[in-house]
């Protein structure tokens, strides 16, 4: 999905038929979502579990291969063994090549876009969006996320963020159905040079607003300054020296998480620290 967005709804343009938002690039690797998939199943888990009925989750723009969906509904059922992934896309050929991949009901694939088409109009436990947003305007973000919270279920959350090819370096931004929460950096510690390095991936809510000034600019030269101050620390690994910034940062900025998601190369701050 691309570089425009219409926000009403299809029925309003006469085209009801017609998925809601534009072709991606479709780039997907294996394992490439494995840190929000860690991080959606630790912070939905209870959610996830409560419904008496299978809760729903949507992997929406999975790409040009299922390969996202597959593993998102791997890691899901073990919080939960129920719980039913659907692949949504746009362009009808990528559908077609996920549908051998499918495991009725835990898995399913169908086209479709930001209305996010369900049985019988269900809401969603967790609409992933992943890579989707990158190709839009700014100025489409917030209808987007209007649009897609309106699908969630009362306890349900929406994970919109951009990592690199591999996934060694993600952002997301984490939206519930009264907006969003929380902006989550994760990263393979090995290798980082200096938490600003997650700058090139930060969703494009706050892509552009990395610049002297802006809170989201503030928060990664502080985090970068800790970063520098916790050298001493990378005698013992990048982990260690990763949870010692994070505990310095902590005293200006209100992280949300605490060490042990620190350990996993986590760190997640408030939305209201770091919004626009």
């Amino acid at each position: 999905m691309a570089a425009s967005f219409d926000p009403a709804p299809p029925s309003a343009r006469g085209r009801a038929a017609r998925p809601v938002g534009t072709v991606t690039r479709g780039t997907t690797n294996t394992n490439r979502l494995r840190r929000m998939d860690r991080w959606i199943a630790h912070t939905l888990g209870p959610a996830l579990r409560a419904p008496e009925r299978p809760p729903v989750a949507v992997d929406l723009g999975y790409g040009a291969a299922p390969w996202t969906a597959v593993e998102l509904s791997a890691r899901l059922r073990a919080v939960r063994a129920d719980v039913r992934v659907v692949g949504i896309e746009i362009e009808p050929e990528r559908v077609a090549a996920a549908l051998p991949y499918a495991l009725p009901p835990l898995l399913t694939f169908r086209r479709g876009g930001f209305e996010v088409p369900l049985d019988g109009g269900a809401p969603a436990q967790l609409i992933r969006a992943a890579n989707v947003l990158r190709q839009y305007e700014e100025s489409a973000v917030a209808a987007v996320w209007d649009r897609l919270r309106g699908r969630l279920a009362p306890d349900g959350l929406l994970v919109e963020g951009t990592c690199d090819e591999i996934g060694r370096r993600h952002v997301w931004v984490a939206i519930g159905p009264e907006g969003p929460r929380t902006v989550t950096f994760a990263a393979r510690l090995g290798g980082l040079g200096q938490p600003s390095d997650l700058a090139e991936r930060l969703p494009k809510a706050l892509i552009h607003h990395n610049v002297p000034g802006r809170p989201v600019h503030a928060f990664l030269a502080d985090f970068d300054r800790a970063w520098a101050a916790a050298a001493p620390y990378g005698a013992f690994g990048a982990r260690q020296r990763w949870v010692a910034a994070c505990t310095a940062l902590g005293g200006s900025w209100p992280l949300v998480d605490a060490r042990g998601r620190w350990r996993q190369g986590e760190v997640t701050v408030p939305w209201t620290a770091l919004a626009p």
